[in-house]
């Protein structure tokens, strides 16, 4: 059962979020950076849990190394979106560009729409958004924010460049719909999922409990499966929108749910502080298995 919220506890959060963004738009990167490298401090349970999945998942790795590229990773993040009113399709190119975008124009091709497999990493906002300007508006499905009038504020950031939000509330019409005006619908995938609303499959060597829809709609819909991801660039100084090749969905909602986990798995590996591990992503346990956090 969720909690009422005050209404006063809603507005202080909107506008704080209004002042943030408004002074990381006005500001240099370089404060977007300090203000993210401070969330240790702010938010300590956060950071408790990101240490607990690094141990977890990359027991071996530098957590120190991570974190710090993590929190520089969540500073970018900020300083774009809160300039997503100055993009335009003229200057776009300037913070991103494509890498496979063939596979997209293989996947419109075959008619039957474009269902993007994303993930909380790099710059989740940035990519959707910008390739509406890029190339075409797109359907995005995310779940309501606690708060409605943050949840206000942020849709009206991610819809500047004309893509569709759809509620996860009432969203699985929406995608159809979408898919069979062979439009693309992006979905993030890799947050923990309600053990009835997903299956266990392996991720870094860990039972995770992950949504089944993603895989039933392509499998139901026929869309080709792209798996997508906005990664910064230090040698280009912007960020990289990575279409992956078409990604087969056999039917089989368990396979193909573990499959789509293992290569996004993939990705984190090669870009560890790219990947949000701030998210309890074990958090749901096989029936039997202790709580891990």
């Amino acid at each position: 059962m969720s909690r009422t919220r005050h209404p006063l506890r809603n507005q202080l959060e909107s506008t704080l979020l209004e002042i943030l963004l408004a002074a990381a738009a006005r500001l240099p990167l370089s404060a977007s950076l300090a203000f993210a490298h401070t969330l240790p401090r702010l938010l300590p349970r956060l950071e408790s849990s990101a240490r607990r999945n690094l141990a977890l998942a990359l027991p071996n790795d530098d957590h120190n190394a991570i974190l710090s590229g993590l929190y520089t990773s969540l500073g970018r993040l900020l300083y774009f979106f809160s300039r997503f009113p100055t993009r335009n399709s003229t200057n776009i190119h300037d913070w991103i560009e494509y890498e496979g975008f063939e596979y997209y124009r293989e996947a419109k091709a075959r008619g039957r729409g474009v269902l993007f497999a994303t993930a909380h990493l790099g710059n989740w906002e940035l990519s959707a958004f910008a390739h509406a300007l890029l190339t075409e508006p797109m359907h995005v499905v995310v779940r309501p924010l606690d708060n409605p009038l943050v949840d206000d504020l942020v849709k009206h950031y991610r819809t500047l460049s004309g893509n569709t939000i759809l509620d996860k509330q009432d969203y699985l019409r929406g995608i159809l719909r979408a898919l069979a005006a062979n439009q693309a619908v992006g979905i993030l995938i890799d947050q923990n999922t309600l053990p009835e609303h997903g299956c266990f499959v392996p991720f870094f060597g860990i039972p995770a409990s992950t949504g089944v829809t993603f895989a039933k709609l392509a499998h139901k819909s026929g869309a080709a499966v792209i798996p997508g991801y906005a990664l910064w660039s230090d040698a280009k100084q912007k960020y990289i929108l990575h279409f992956d090749s078409i990604f087969p969905i056999s039917g089989d909602i368990p396979a193909d749910t573990a499959r789509l986990t293992a290569h996004f798995e993939s990705v984190i590996r090669r870009h560890p502080s790219h990947w949000l591990w701030l998210h309890r992503r074990w958090k749901s346990r096989p029936p039997g298995q202790p709580p891990l956090y």
